[in-house]
């Protein structure tokens, strides 16, 4: 049995993955998890919008769970907003008999797709700014692999409890204040925690 605690996670049903499939919505959850708490004009100034709509958007997501508000989050003048779950998570399989379904699904993981690739980006920009040790550490390898279905599945299953297992030891040390390098001014020695994007791809390669 793992030792460590798995994150709590949103099942998308027919309803939320239409919901959800948005570019805004998106971006409000991933800022509510990443940054924790905020009112609709936080967010706003954050995503570069304005309040209206993203108040509007806050409470669609709060129609399918992804949002709540937050009790006792201040003088009452301001609605807070929290993500109730760490991650989403879905299965394609699960919406390829229904058309809407399926054109949600689709447009959530090529959204993801689109998003992971600006985010390696984003990295590759400012790389050689970042101290020698991260810089040695960074990886974007690929390998090609010939695997039955039963054991792409096991090895997609110990890779995520590798990662999990990782990330909870990360998250214990931050709770025990351990620093947080800021991304956009390392320290020197490349000391501290810094966010680390894992993005892992496991699929036949049809490409050849």
């Amino acid at each position: 049995m793992a030792e460590f605690p798995h994150p709590t996670q949103k099942q998308l049903d027919s309803r939320s993955i239409r919901a959800l499939a948005h570019p805004l919505r998106n971006r409000i959850v991933g800022r509510l998890r990443t940054d924790g708490p905020a009112t609709a004009t936080q967010l706003a100034a954050r995503l570069g919008t304005n309040s209206g709509t993203t108040s509007y958007h806050l409470r669609k997501l709060a129609e399918i769970g992804m949002v709540e508000e937050v009790a006792d989050s201040g003088d009452g003048r301001d609605r807070w907003w929290r993500a109730v779950h760490e991650f989403t998570s879905w299965q394609s399989s699960d919406f390829r008999d229904d058309p809407d379904d399926r054109a949600a699904a689709d447009w959530l993981v090529n959204y993801h797709l689109r998003s992971n690739t600006d985010r390696t980006q984003a990295w590759l920009d400012v790389h050689n700014d970042w101290p020698r040790p991260w810089l040695q550490q960074s990886d974007l390898s690929d390998y090609r692999l010939y695997l039955t279905v039963d054991q792409a599945a096991a090895m997609t299953r110990e890779l995520s409890e590798v990662i999990l297992r990782y990330r909870a030891a990360g998250e214990a040390a931050r709770a025990a204040g351990e620093p947080v390098i800021d991304v956009h001014d390392p320290t020197p020695d490349g000391s501290g925690l810094a966010p680390v994007a894992v993005i892992l791809h496991v699929h036949p390669d049809v490409k050849g």
